[in-house]
């Protein structure tokens, strides 16, 4: 592929049927809220493709313009690029129905709320999992967002408190 002269390489993804892959997905304007100002419809979109299209949410946290999540596919199955565009999709959409969120198209008619793209990495074993749930949890920190881990609302943290799986001031120093 070429683009303006340099020479692109072509973008693989790795596809484990039934596997455990950790995500980041950002909006294009890094400086938008709009994710936590509409965490609730976010949520909303989230159930109805689990529901059309399941997966188990292993962790995830919600930040202003990007969100981090660990998904399990269900065994036979590895399309996770076909589950972020529908909830992309659909949060989209719904932002642009309610009026909500000023959306403008462009001339394709295309709305450019979200990077195109998102990152993912297989996991590769259980301390590769931990080590990406650990990150998650930890992410709000990292950001500046709150001091502590469990101040930050929009974060499987407080599933895996109430689980007893994390104590309630994990992630302090």
């Amino acid at each position: 592929m070429r683009c303006r002269g340099a020479v692109m390489v072509g973008y693989r993804r790795n596809r484990a049927a039934g596997g455990t892959y950790f995500f980041t997905v950002t909006l294009a304007d890094r400086r938008a809220r709009v994710l936590v100002e509409q965490v609730d419809v976010l949520r909303g979109v989230f159930r109805a493709v689990r529901r059309a299209r399941p997966f188990e949410v292993v962790a995830m946290v919600v930040l202003p313009e990007h969100l981090h999540a660990l998904w399990t596919l269900p065994a036979g199955d590895a399309d996770y690029s076909g589950r972020w565009q529908a909830i992309k999709a659909g949060f989209t959409r719904h932002l642009r129905t309610s009026g909500v969120v000023n959306l403008v198209p462009n001339d394709k008619g295309e709305v450019a709320l979200w990077q195109r793209r998102f990152w993912e990495h297989t996991v590769r074993d259980e301390t590769d999992l931990a080590n990406h749930i650990n990150y998650i949890h930890f992410n709000p920190v990292k950001h500046g967002l709150v001091e502590q881990v469990k101040d930050w609302p929009w974060s499987s943290f407080h599933r895996y408190v109430r689980q007893g799986l994390l104590p309630e001031d994990w992630g302090l120093q």
